[in-house]
C-alpha cells in the first residue's frame, strides 16, 4: 500500500525557537518552516519533521545519528559549538565521552529538548 509514497520521520520538541537554532546554527543543517513546524533537510534529500508538543518529553533512545569519517574531529567541533556530550552508565566513554566498544564508536549529545543524538563512525 504505501511501497511507493513518500515517507519521512519526525520527532517532537518543546521550544520550537530553540530546536530552530540549534539545528541550523549548531549543526548547520539547512531547515525550512512552514505552518509552524521545521523541516530538517538532512544528507540524502532526506527530510525530518520537527513539531511542538507542549507537554513534550524528550526521547530516551536515539532519535538521529549523523554518521562521520571521524568521530575525534566530530566530538571536538561539536564541542567548540557549546555541545556537550552524554555520558552513560555501563558504557566506557573516553575523555571526550565516546564509546569505542563493540560496534562503530559513538558519541551521544542531546538537543536543547532533551532529545537524544548521536554521532558515529565506522570502524
Amino acid at each position: 500500500m504505501f511501497a511507493s509514497t513518500e515517507a519521512f520521520s519526525g520527532f517532537a520538541v518543546d521550544d520550537m525557537d530553540a530546536a530552530r537554532a540549534f539545528y541550523e546554527e549548531t549543526l548547520g543543517i539547512r531547515t525550512t518552516t512552514d505552518y509552524g513546524l521545521t523541516t530538517l533537510h538532512l544528507a540524502g534529500d532526506r527530510p525530518t519533521l520537527v513539531y511542538p508538543k507542549p507537554d513534550h518529553e524528550p526521547a530516551t533512545y536515539t532519535i538521529l545519528n549523523f554518521k562521520v569519517a571521524d568521530i575525534d574531529a566530530a566530538v571536538d567541533e561539536l564541542t567548540a559549538r557549546g555541545v556537550q556530550m552524554t555520558r552513560y552508565d555501563g558504557f566506557e566513554q573516553d575523555e571526550r565521552g565516546i564509546f569505542r566498544g563493540g560496534g562503530p564508536y559513538i558519541a551521544w549529545f542531546k538537543d536543547p529538548a532533551g532529545n537524544v543524538l548521536a554521532v558515529l563512525q565506522d570502524r
